[in-house]
């Protein structure tokens, strides 16, 4: 499998976006997109089985520092995706970095600049980047 440049994937973006060239028909397809990403995770969970989410509420002691945090909180995710289920939530991702694409071209971003950006603010900001 050959790898791309976030600079050439958008520009095959650029070639192919011919159906959605509205903005608001990509902003909307981005949403549908993320939606659909979020539907083969949670299938992949209570459909297939292959992953399971288990929630509660882990207790953080009052003198934990932000550091300590990354040790002490946890994703609520156990097992891993099988092979359909990777399959699916990758081609969902995939549409959803087409429509981020779409969007970058749409209104004049670069989406490696935008990724640039917001590597050097993680860089800098560290663990204070509590987004």
């Amino acid at each position: 499998m050959a790898y791309l440049t976030c600079d050439e994937f958008q520009k095959a973006v650029a070639q192919y976006t011919i159906r959605h060239k509205s903005i608001l028909d990509i902003m909307s397809k981005a949403q549908d997109a993320n939606a659909r990403l979020n539907r083969a995770v949670t299938k992949a969970a209570t459909t297939c089985g292959c992953i399971r989410i288990e929630t509660i509420k882990k207790p953080i002691p009052e003198d934990a520092s932000l550091e300590d945090l990354s040790d002490l909180l946890d994703n609520h995710l156990r097992g891993s995706l099988c092979e359909d289920c990777r399959d699916m939530v990758e081609n969902e991702m995939g549409k959803l970095l087409f429509y981020l694409a779409a969007l970058c071209n749409t209104v004049g971003l670069d989406l490696n600049s935008v990724m640039a950006k917001e590597d050097n603010q993680l860089k800098t900001l560290r663990v204070f980047n509590l987004t």
